[in-house]
């Protein structure tokens, strides 16, 4: 049986040779492809492969830290090998993220490997972007391997260069949020899945069910919206006959199974006692993180997840999505992100399985279709119409989908210019993407201004020249439409993911474009002209990135008394800033620890996580302390920057998202076996500077009982309390 990509010629007067083709050795064929390859195919591969290196690792520090949240987790991932297990938020292990941790695994590897800094921390997400690249443009090069190896090599590059031109892309893959590894490990099994249709290969459909088992681990149910798209593609176009494709499938649900829910069965036989509470989690379970504030509570709310359109009437342009619905992704932040090419890619999609017509089930480019299509169709639905917590980041997912359509769509329809319907595609992709593109440029009119209307004059023209070629005499004005045509429509977004790329980003909720720009769409539907996120540079390895307090967590309400307002009341007349009601200093009686007014000893971005800062005073102080934790605080963002700045394990009372840990009776008890040096003060109920956690009945209870029993003092302008100077 015949397997491909086989080298087929692209022109139709020349007849296909059936003498044996000798083959390249494997690594000259690495490097320079097959012999019937065009002699630049394989070398524009590589240099697509280095300018996307060039894009993503230059400059890589300039957002410090980034997301502190998962910072802290790898910081301590590199002290405690249970840490690293589990993902744990602190290196003494009271508490994960609210998240599985193989993301983390793989930047605590380059953390342990490099030393842990900005660079090592962010190092695998760009390289992540690379290997996307690579793999998106193997799966779109072997679906169209029948239309030729140049067809199929234009049609693969062009997938590429969508996925590394994305701003999405540009800003995920140098942020040290899961995403990132999710879609290589989702690309990654769709490339298994088109390498399993030849034979039916049981091998190859088993490793696409590995990727998408750790890519539940990345991010649980998320990393499973493909899911029906592959088995689709592997049920109706494996070449094999149906019971062995049946069990394929069977054999891939079970690998599958498998690479997800070790880590799940090792969690659940673990003694409780003796691991870390599971963050996000009512009950301490994974299974409740599954199907509660990580699964369907983000498709209908509840479950802990706030924001989004349908539940609460979120607002577009905010930290959620903004109203449900099918403009959702064309709208505010999301459509600055992912959008730019989705009108052509539905094109592609529409327009490519009328080209490929009555082929049979198998044909490879359909298969390639199908798989993209699926992808795209029912991930962007679930985008469009969940009421739960979603953030304009997660569409980086529709990435590998888009540029897989735009590369295969776009090829089957080039291939096709000789009909109407061939250019007539191709004329239309043009067209929308130019006229497109200026709307989303129009949102920003003062940065390069000249930019849309050369995006929208160019695109326009293509179109016009592409429908002119209709004409037998102007056919060579086909090629020339398509060629400007791409250049102009990939202008846009190629800019804007540079210009990302340029700019620092902190906190949870990281926006896309130029800094200082809108990441808002008010002309767009549903748009409230209103920032998604922030953009900070901090332009060092340092942790000086802070966490904008207009931003929620990764995946979380934002936390209440986050707006850089006053802090209210904390029980026993303090503010979160160490103040009384009426602004004077609350100092400790019989209570000695050292203070710091001046603002030169503070930073940015501290434990409150809120805009706040961690002073030098307080720093040194927590820095002394030989506890379990050095001290403890409301709310795991405050803990997070706390753990950055000082390094030293911080119990985050309540976690991100108002667990119920610890209760009163543990904190005491932790308290009395001296395993806690102090405790913070960050705001309402004792504290919730970042992460919802400190908002919770529980961490207010903590508050009460440590104001009431224990002396207050001001540490660098925040109030602490000695927890081993006695009740």
């Amino acid at each position: 049986m015949t397997t491909y990509p086989v080298p087929v010629t692209d022109r139709r007067d020349r007849a296909r040779s059936d003498a044996p083709v000798r083959r390249r050795p494997p690594l000259a064929r690495l490097f320079l492809g097959e012999r019937e390859d065009a002699r630049w195919l394989r070398p524009a591969f590589w240099a697509l492969l280095a300018l996307t290196a060039v894009l993503y690792l230059w400059d890589l520090s300039v957002s410090g830290y980034a997301n502190s949240f998962y910072a802290a987790a790898v910081q301590a991932g590199t002290k405690s090998w249970t840490a690293f297990f589990f993902g744990s938020l602190d290196s003494s292990n009271f508490i994960t993220v609210d998240k599985p941790p193989a993301s983390l695994w793989v930047m605590v590897l380059s953390a342990r490997l490099f030393g842990f800094s900005s660079t090592s921390l962010l190092l695998p997400q760009a390289l992540m972007a690379v290997g996307t690249v690579a793999l998106v443009w193997g799966t779109v090069r072997r679906t169209l391997a029948r239309l030729g190896s140049t067809t199929a090599g234009v049609g693969a590059l062009l997938a590429g260069l969508v996925v590394a031109a994305t701003p999405a892309a540009a800003l995920m893959f140098r942020f040290d949020n899961p995403d990132a590894l999710l879609v290589f490990l989702m690309t990654a099994g769709a490339y298994a899945t088109v390498r399993a249709l030849p034979r039916g290969s049981w091998r190859w459909i088993a490793l696409a069910g590995v990727a998408l088992g750790f890519a539940f681990l990345t991010k649980m149910l998320q990393g499973l919206l493909v899911l029906p798209a592959f088995g689709l593609v592997y049920l109706v176009a494996a070449r094999t006959s149906w019971p062995r494709r049946i069990v394929g499938l069977l054999i891939a649900a079970g690998s599958l199974v498998v690479a997800a829910g070790w880590w799940v069965l090792a969690v659940a036989l673990w003694p409780a006692d003796a691991r870390p509470y599971i963050g996000g989690s009512t009950n301490d379970t994974v299974l409740d993180l599954v199907f509660g504030y990580n699964g369907l509570g983000r498709i209908f709310g509840g479950s802990g997840n706030g924001g989004g359109g349908g539940a609460t009437g979120g607002t577009a342009g905010s930290s959620f999505g903004g109203a449900t619905g099918l403009d959702r992704l064309f709208s505010s932040e999301m459509g600055l992100e992912i959008s730019w090419l989705l009108p052509a890619a539905l094109i592609a999609l529409v327009l490519g399985l009328v080209v490929v017509g009555r082929r049979r089930l198998a044909d490879p480019a359909r298969a390639g279709l199908v798989l993209w299509g699926g992808w795209l169709l029912v991930t962007g639905l679930v985008f469009s119409y969940m009421s739960g917590t979603i953030h304009p980041y997660y569409t980086v997912a529709l990435t590998p989908a888009i540029a897989g359509l735009v590369g295969t769509g776009g090829a089957l329809l080039w291939h096709a210019r000789h009909r109407t319907t061939g250019r007539l595609g191709l004329a239309a992709m043009t067209g929308a993407t130019a006229a497109w593109s200026w709307c989303l440029l129009n949102e920003n009119p003062d940065w390069l201004p000249w930019l849309r209307w050369l995006v929208l004059a160019g695109g326009l023209l293509s179109a016009a020249l592409i429908v002119l070629g209709s004409v037998p005499q102007l056919r060579r004005l086909v090629a020339v439409g398509v060629l400007v045509g791409t250049l102009c429509g990939l202008t846009g977004t190629t800019a804007y993911a540079v210009v990302t790329t340029t700019v620092g980003h902190s906190g949870s909720i990281p926006s896309v474009g130029p800094s200082g720009t809108s990441g808002g769409m008010g002309g767009m539907p549903g748009g409230t002209n209103g920032p998604g996120g922030s953009a900070t540079g901090t332009g060092d390895d340092s942790s000086d990135s802070s966490d904008s307090g207009t931003q929620g967590g990764p995946g979380g309400t934002p936390p209440s008394g986050a707006d850089g307002g006053q802090p209210p009341a904390m029980p026993g007349g303090t503010t979160g800033d160490g103040t009384t009601g009426d602004g004077t200093s609350a100092s400790g009686s019989g209570t000695s620890l050292p203070s710091d007014s001046s603002d030169g000893g503070s930073r940015t971005g501290g434990g409150m996580g809120g805009g706040a800062s961690t002073s030098a005073a307080l720093e040194e102080l927590l820095r002394s302390t030989d506890t379990t934790w050095s001290a403890a605080v409301g709310g795991s963002q405050s803990a997070a920057q706390l753990e950055l700045d000082t390094d030293t394990a911080v119990m985050a009372i309540g976690g991100w998202s108002s667990d119920p840990t610890p209760t009163l009776a543990e904190f005491q008890a932790d308290v009395a076996a001296g395993r806690i040096g102090y405790y913070i003060a960050s705001g309402t109920g004792g504290g919730t500077g970042g992460g919802m956690g400190g908002g919770s009945s529980t961490a207010s209870a903590i508050a009460e009982w440590v104001a009431a029993n224990y002396d207050a003092t001001t540490v660098g302008g925040q109030t602490v309390y000695d927890l081993g100077a006695g009740g």
